[in-house]
């Protein structure tokens, strides 16, 4: 199977090929539009990040196999015009919840009334997050992208991605008085997953 890297490569020579790039990730990058932006503009954003990338193949650093942290720099880049629509939807969650809970036995609605409230409160406080630590944020927990791909995404060093995700958190656990976890990395620069039997 060919690496993202040899596609690009290809492509330079035969733009058909570029095709096969579009096809392995463009779902992604649509669903990570979508979650940032809406539905509106993600079709938007996802064709002018390959539009984007196609018209900048030179640019693509062939040291790396992996296209996504390049493709979602772009797409991120294209999401700060759509900075609005982004805001509408943030604030749309936020308004979602009901401010008071509703009184019913059922252990179903009460959990689903928690998890609207829960939403809305972390939709205004993403909101409220200063954009750039946000966007670091997004690309961590929606792209799932890991430290060093939010560095090439961003262009930034692996120690400014450091410090924006722990501002995010740390406005996160103030502002919805979440208790901190242990933060114990691995070597991707995510976060260990909890043993299935905890």
């Amino acid at each position: 199977m060919s690496t993202d890297s040899d596609i690009i490569r290809r492509s330079r020579d035969s733009p058909a090929a570029f095709g096969e790039l579009y096809d392995r990730h463009a779902s992604v990058i649509y669903r990570y539009a979508a979650r940032r932006a809406g539905d509106f503009a993600a079709d938007d954003v996802t064709s002018e990040t390959f539009l984007v990338a196609f018209e900048r193949l030179d640019t693509f650093d062939h040291g790396r196999d992996d296209a996504r942290p390049w493709l979602f720099g772009i797409a991120t880049n294209l999401l700060r015009r759509h900075h609005r629509a982004e805001a509408r939807t943030l604030k749309t969650l936020a308004r979602s919840a009901p401010r008071e809970g509703v009184d019913d036995s059922s252990d179903r609605i009460a959990a689903q009334v928690d998890a609207t409230v829960a939403t809305a409160r972390i939709a205004g406080t993403l909101k409220s997050m200063a954009a750039i630590d946000r966007e670091t944020l997004l690309l961590y927990a929606w792209a799932d992208l890991t430290y060093e791909g939010i560095s090439q995404a961003m262009d930034v060093p692996v120690g400014t991605v450091r410090s924006r995700l722990n501002r995010a958190r740390k406005t996160l656990r103030d502002t919805l008085g979440l208790e901190r976890l242990e933060d114990t990395e691995n070597d991707h620069g995510r976060f260990a997953a909890a043993p299935r039997n905890a």
